[in-house]
């Protein structure tokens, strides 16, 4: 009888303690639900960082086919991080940004090709150089799925040099209703306007 009664005691001594021991283990962290909730950190590496993988377009599809190492050779760091990998210029840091000429055309900085006139230049207060049409032949769009965004990026049609992203449907006042927003370390500009693919006058030097 004694036995039996020690028994009992102990099963329900060990049911007591079971509730105890389960609140007290601890809680595994999830870690997802944060991530989840920050999906602006993607934009903004979108913004200012490089992605050389933003779009398929590869130096083989041009004209100017340099390598890596002999672009590095002809530009300035910053260059080579918009142009070849792809990079973003901060808003409003930008030469071109406010640059209002009434005549005159802007070049690629990598391989000096003809890309806008100035008459395509608007203000559009984005913090980039904008333009509502290019040179026609001069500027190559390809779909750009990086960070998680679909957008059209756009390049030079010699070299692949990136330019920086169009966007249309904005509501600007221009005949395309489009905002080529282009980086202006990407650009040089010419105060002699020449067309794209205009040969020399004749009498002129090399």
């Amino acid at each position: 009888m004694r036995s039996r009664l020690f028994r009992i005691l102990l099963t329900l001594t060990n049911l007591s303690s079971r509730p105890a021991a389960f609140h007290a283990r601890p809680q595994p962290i999830h870690t997802s639900t944060p991530l989840k909730s920050m999906p602006s950190i993607p934009f903004l590496g979108a913004l200012f960082g490089s992605s050389s993988s933003s779009s398929k377009n590869t130096m083989t599809s041009y004209p100017d086919q340099r390598t890596p190492d002999e672009w590095r050779a002809v530009l300035s760091p910053e260059q080579f991080r918009i142009l070849r990998e792809k990079g973003t210029e901060r808003p409003g840091t930008g030469k071109y940004d406010k640059h209002a000429p009434s005549s005159g055309v802007y070049t690629c900085a990598g391989c000096d090709a003809p890309l806008y006139q100035a008459r395509h230049k608007f203000a559009s207060g984005c913090g980039w150089p904008a333009y509502f049409d290019s040179i026609p032949g001069a500027v190559e769009r390809h779909e750009d799925r990086a960070f998680g965004m679909v957008r059209t990026e756009i390049v030079c049609a010699n070299c692949g040099g990136h330019l920086g992203h169009v966007f249309k449907g904005e509501g600007y006042d221009t005949p395309t209703d489009e905002r080529h927003c282009v980086n202006s370390v990407s650009l040089t500009f010419k105060e002699e306007e020449r067309e794209a693919g205009e040969g020399k006058k004749e009498g002129e030097g090399n």
